[in-house]
């Protein structure tokens, strides 16, 4: 899947602007890979999908069924992912964003695992996120990144300035 085919969105230029702003203050590189960017220790979920590429349960996890207003961020590096505007219910039990915050933040590989082809999601830190699919809305771009929460850090609206995330509020719809 081309990168591309996420980058045509009406009004990016100011995200963009916000994004590249925020992407000089905070590192695109985790600390450690057992610490999140708190430089608290991952649990033994995050530890196993963020670090080592694994999946959390479907409908068991942090995020699948959140629907707070705020971001979404890299564990490991802090670094703002997704909008809770761009998320949507997919029924898979795992988080589902018709698109990153900014593109320039995730990288995409093939993987092979489970005798399937897939599309990996990685950050740009290298924490594996999940996938990306073409089977998203239509209306929103097609596609759908189905995250692992286990990969994530939400950060609640009312938060999101207190904890350097202001910039954002914004896009927060």
């Amino acid at each position: 899947m081309s990168m591309s085919k996420y980058l045509l969105i009406p009004c990016m230029g100011l995200f963009f602007n916000i994004a590249a702003a925020d992407m000089a203050q905070k590192s695109l590189v985790a600390s450690d890979s057992t610490t999140n960017y708190k430089g608290e220790a991952l649990s033994s979920i995050q530890n196993h999908v963020a670090c080592n590429a694994g999946t959390e349960p479907a409908f068991n996890n942090a995020y699948w069924n959140n629907h707070r207003r705020g971001i979404y961020v890299d564990v490991r590096s802090g670094v703002p992912l997704f909008l809770s505007s761009d998320k949507f219910d997919s029924g898979s039990g795992w988080p589902s964003f018709t698109r990153p915050i900014d593109a320039s933040v995730v990288s995409e590989r093939e993987d092979n695992s489970y005798g399937m082809t897939r599309v990996e999601v990685l950050s740009k830190s290298g924490t594996h996120l999940g996938h990306v699919f073409d089977d998203g809305p239509q209306d929103k771009g097609g596609l759908r990144f189905c995250i692992n929460s286990a990969s994530l850090d939400f950060i609640p609206v009312e938060e999101m300035q207190a904890r350097g995330y202001g910039q954002y509020l914004q896009l927060v719809r």
